[in-house]
């Protein structure tokens, strides 16, 4: 039985008329050619503080009394509920104290802080800020604003769905992000009651940090331990009380996908879809390539988030690269004589490949007085080029060692 009724989520839709962003729906053609089928992302990456995280916040404190907003209100998050709470409790004259992990992206962190919230670390994990900010919701009096686990939160969220059901009302598939489960949650309540024609609800979770597999084999939310992950806003160890129902209720299936997938993903959301994307947001786009036999198209694919941080940006896209072949890692052993290197570098050149960064080694207990060795960082054309680059070089009789 659906408990957030969908007369909630087009009441939560009134309140976000002048808050919210309907966001662009835009069709992919590198995803739809991978699928077999039209792909349509869902740019919530565009949405205000950069995800769709004010929609769900903006509610619960909009429903608060005029009393329990003086009293102000508390948040545990990585980043997006916390941009979400804050700007959202700056807008309703509500006083924020936002609880974020330690190490949490500073972009984020200087966001939060931006829209006018206190920003408090507790420890390394959004469990840990969760344990933190309800005890301090208790001591002062404030009002603990959960990222998932609340009706009002569940409707904001399931605004995205009825947004999708007016852009493309032949969907046939709804794929996004699960981490806590408020977004799939919500976006499945609304599509499920208000599609008049069967829609598959599939949600993504990190492998590394994916609680909802094993909650669901359990039978009830159990907490799991935490891997890490590029894909920290949808790290959570434990699904809520109320989203563990609706996920078990309303989703279609729950997958998990592999950094290597997230980061190709992301790469795919710049490259081809000019779409900056978190990696948490990319997740539902990073199920499509590692598990497109779980969808029917059309299928539209929900961007979470925006908000990366650009260092984590630089390492995700040459972990993105790396996983499409087209960033080459090799340590090369070589004679120690006059020109050794520069043919070396001649012979990539003559591969066709970029050299992007050279490391020449020419002293170490484990080398030979008489060889050299060489760190290779390479930009290659795929990886079929990669291969073919490999093998000449071992044609030409270097030693290679890769991905070192």
């Amino acid at each position: 039985m659906v408990s957030v009724p969908l007369e909630a989520v087009q009441d939560a839709r009134e309140l976000l008329t002048a808050v919210a962003v309907p966001t662009p729906l835009i069709p992919s053609r590198a995803l739809s050619e991978a699928i077999g089928g039209p792909v349509l992302l869902k740019c919530e990456n565009l949405q205000r503080t950069g995800s769709f995280k004010i929609r769900g916040a903006y509610v619960r404190i909009a429903r608060l009394s005029e009393e329990e907003r003086a009293r102000g209100v508390v948040a545990a998050s990585a980043g997006n509920h916390a941009q979400g709470v804050a700007l959202a409790a700056s807008m309703l004259g509500a006083k924020a104290t936002v609880f974020m992990p330690v190490g949490a992206p500073l972009p984020k962190v200087a966001a939060t802080r931006g829209y006018g919230a206190e920003v408090v670390f507790p420890g390394p994990t959004v469990d840990d800020c969760l344990e933190a900010a309800a005890e301090y919701a208790e001591e002062r009096g404030a009002v603990f604003i959960h990222p998932f686990d609340h009706e009002d939160v569940v409707a904001g969220q399931g605004t995205i769905g009825l947004e999708i059901l007016e852009q493309c009302p032949d969907v046939r598939t709804v794929v996004g992000a699960v981490g806590g489960g408020g977004l799939m949650s919500g976006v499945a309540t609304a599509i499920k009651q208000a599609a008049g024609h069967p829609v598959k609800i599939v949600g993504a979770q990190a492998k590394r940090a994916a609680a909802f597999p094993a909650s669901l084999a359990a039978g009830h939310p159990v907490r799991i331990d935490l891997q890490p992950t590029m894909a920290d806003g949808i790290s959570v160890g434990r699904p809520g009380d109320l989203t563990y129902e609706l996920v078990s209720e309303l989703l279609d299936a729950v997958v998990t996908v592999t950094e290597e997938s997230i980061s190709q993903a992301l790469l795919l959301c710049l490259e081809r879809a000019k779409q900056v994307v978190e990696p948490a947001g990319a997740a539902g786009v990073a199920a499509l390539l590692e598990h497109s036999y779980a969808v029917r198209t059309p299928v539209v694919a929900i961007l979470s988030g925006g908000n990366i941080d650009p260092l984590l940006m630089a390492k995700v896209l040459r972990h993105g690269l790396a996983g499409a072949g087209r960033y080459l890692v090799v340590r090369c052993r070589l004679k120690d004589r006059p020109g050794a290197l520069m043919t070396l570098l001649g012979e990539l050149a003559g591969f066709g490949v970029n050299v992007l960064d050279v490391v020449h080694e020419r002293i170490a207990a484990r080398l030979p007085v008489e060889e050299a060795e060489v760190l290779l960082q390479l930009e290659t054309r795929g990886t079929e080029h990669s291969e073919e680059v490999t093998r000449r070089l071992r044609e030409r009789g270097y030693t290679l060692t890769i991905g070192t």
